[in-house]
């Protein structure tokens, strides 16, 4: 059996789902044969967890640093003041701390080497705020940790579809003028790149939608598609990266197009999520591509609506954690495969070319 790789989970909001999810996904022993999963928050709050879920069985490992991380246990980094305490459902500055701390020392131990992958649970993007975290999301902070001064893209990835998005977390008034020809192209060179380097697929398909209704009709619904979409895909295909389109939003994900194709590149946030989680919610998970780590998450938020009531499904925190698996792992076979074996000997002949 190949040695198990270290997978860091941060906690997320405390109040939201995180625990649940995170706890049931790691119920099932069978990930335990792939991965050692360290979790960075709370032994306390996880033993609470734990109880409250009914989920005596679970055998709880406290440690001081990843290097005591035992197989087959659910290990916890303790990162946040023991006295901390439990709200369901509420939003409050203690979670949004604790979230951030334990965000912090797993990406720390992530850049030092100590983690292969972290799968991070949901935060509530107002409470975590600081001075500290000044970032729309986990997204953006990671891009600047680990993104090598590139830009980072947020994929949603299924079995059914994936999708990733050309601006991220930023209002929908903004969106128009924050596109550009080098926008678009630098997300489309870091999707092409991580379908082939993460996902295994040799030549891939993407299909890129316009940002208009009726991806502009030619102009007369708005000129984003002709002036900037267009020429990005022409200046992207001169790369030899294969994109198709622009395509009009509704029909496509209202036909069958989505599924001839290994990715789709929406223009925002919300053009590409609502139909991504309308098809694979339960088990979509979130892949921040163009990074030097992986990193994935589960594709739905803190719902608060949801917590402390056992109703959580943790499906897509189970995915999240497979598929950080499977990515760190196609790396590092891509890596072995390309490195050149001959080494030179010292032995030449005596030909003309010596």
């Amino acid at each position: 059996m190949e040695e198990r790789i270290v997978i860091g989970i941060t906690h997320g909001d405390i109040n939201g789902i995180g625990y649940e999810v995170i706890l049931k996904a790691l119920s099932d022993n069978h990930v335990y044969e792939y991965f050692i999963p360290v979790i960075y928050g709370s032994s306390k709050i996880a033993a609470y967890y734990r109880k409250h879920l009914d989920l005596v069985n679970l055998n709880l490992n406290m440690i001081n640093s990843v290097s005591e991380a035992a197989p087959k246990r659910i290990n916890i980094v303790n990162c946040v003041d023991e006295d901390i305490k439990v709200e369901f459902g509420r939003s409050t500055k203690e979670a949004g701390k604790a979230a951030f701390v334990a965000l912090e020392r797993a990406s720390e131990d992530l850049k030092n080497g100590d983690l292969q992958a972290l799968v991070t649970a949901p935060i509530n993007k107002e409470n975590i705020q600081s001075d500290d975290f000044s970032f729309p999301g986990h997204t953006e902070y990671l891009q600047e940790k680990f993104a090598d001064g590139n830009s980072a893209v947020m994929l949603l990835a299924s079995d059914i579809t994936r999708v990733a998005v050309a601006t991220g977390h930023i209002p929908v008034k903004s969106v128009a003028k924050t596109l550009s020809e080098e926008l678009i192209v630098g997300k489309l060179r870091v999707l092409n790149n991580a379908l082939k380097q993460d996902f295994g697929i040799i030549r891939p398909r993407i299909a890129v939608l316009g940002l208009n209704p009726h991806a502009g009709d030619n102009g007369v619904i708005g000129d984003e598609e002709e002036k900037i979409i267009v020429p990005a895909m022409k200046k992207a295909e001169e790369e030899g990266i294969v994109c198709v389109g622009p395509y009009a939003a509704d029909g496509f994900f209202g036909s069958d197009k989505f599924g001839m194709f290994d990715a789709i590149l929406a223009m925002y946030h919300d053009q590409g999520l609502i139909p991504f989680k309308a098809l694979s919610m339960d088990e979509g998970v979130n892949v921040t591509l163009g990074l030097s780590v992986v990193r994935t998450s589960p594709a739905h938020g803190t719902a608060y609506d949801l917590a402390g009531k056992n109703e959580a499904s943790e499906n897509s925190f189970r995915q999240a954690l497979y598929m950080a698996y499977d990515i760190y792992r196609k790396r590092t076979w891509e890596k072995e495969i390309s490195a050149n074996p001959l080494k030179p000997t010292g032995l030449a002949g005596n030909g003309p070319d010596e």
